[in-house]
């Protein structure tokens, strides 16, 4: 008898190991759970990859002064607040682009665009190289931006952007965010 029930629990441990076993070398999940949690780490990170590449497009757009694809990606109601302070809306944002008085030369980032997403916002935020003819003075320097997105009808959009300057020539830079004609 003493035989029988360890031949049983021998069986039991067999059955177990192999219930163990089986699924990971399948590549079965264990638990729904952790399945669920693993799809949306997967969502999540493609949703950031989707914003960076937005904005990327939203960047060359503007180095192109391609209006109407940066403007497809910037909401009605944007408003960006650059390093002078003076809010610009979307219209006389790209309107300056457009007529030359915003002419980006380079706007690219030079840091990782970081994401941070809850529902239907994301802010990123990223370390950029600029130089720009603004006003008719050429800048060249490095700085922060920072975006809120939003998802409107299906589609990511920005709504807010805060640029702030890191001069590296600080009387240029100065220059350049005076009101036109007070140099």
């Amino acid at each position: 008898m003493h035989t029988r029930i360890r031949a049983l629990t021998a069986g039991a441990l067999a059955a177990i190991a192999a219930s163990v076993a089986i699924p990971a070398l399948t590549g079965a999940q264990a638990s729904p759970a952790r399945s669920a949690h693993a799809a949306n780490a997967r969502s999540a990170a493609s949703q950031a990859d989707q914003l960076r590449a937005l904005e990327r497009r939203r960047l060359h757009a503007l180095v192109d002064a391609d209006t109407a694809t940066a403007g497809s990606l910037m909401a009605e109601d944007f408003q960006a607040i650059p390093p002078s302070g003076d809010p610009l809306a979307r219209k006389d944002y790209l309107g300056a682009v457009a007529a030359g008085v915003i002419d980006y030369r380079v706007f690219e980032p030079v840091s990782q665009i970081a994401v941070r997403r809850s529902g239907a916002l994301a802010a990123l935020r990223y370390k950029v190289s600029f130089d720009l003819v603004a006003g008719g003075t050429r800048v060249t320097h490095k700085g922060w931006i920072t975006e809120l997105w939003e998802r409107r009808n299906g589609s990511w959009l920005i709504v807010w952007e805060q640029a702030t300057a890191i001069p590296n020539n600080f009387d240029l830079f100065l220059r350049s965010i005076e009101p036109p004609g007070q140099s």
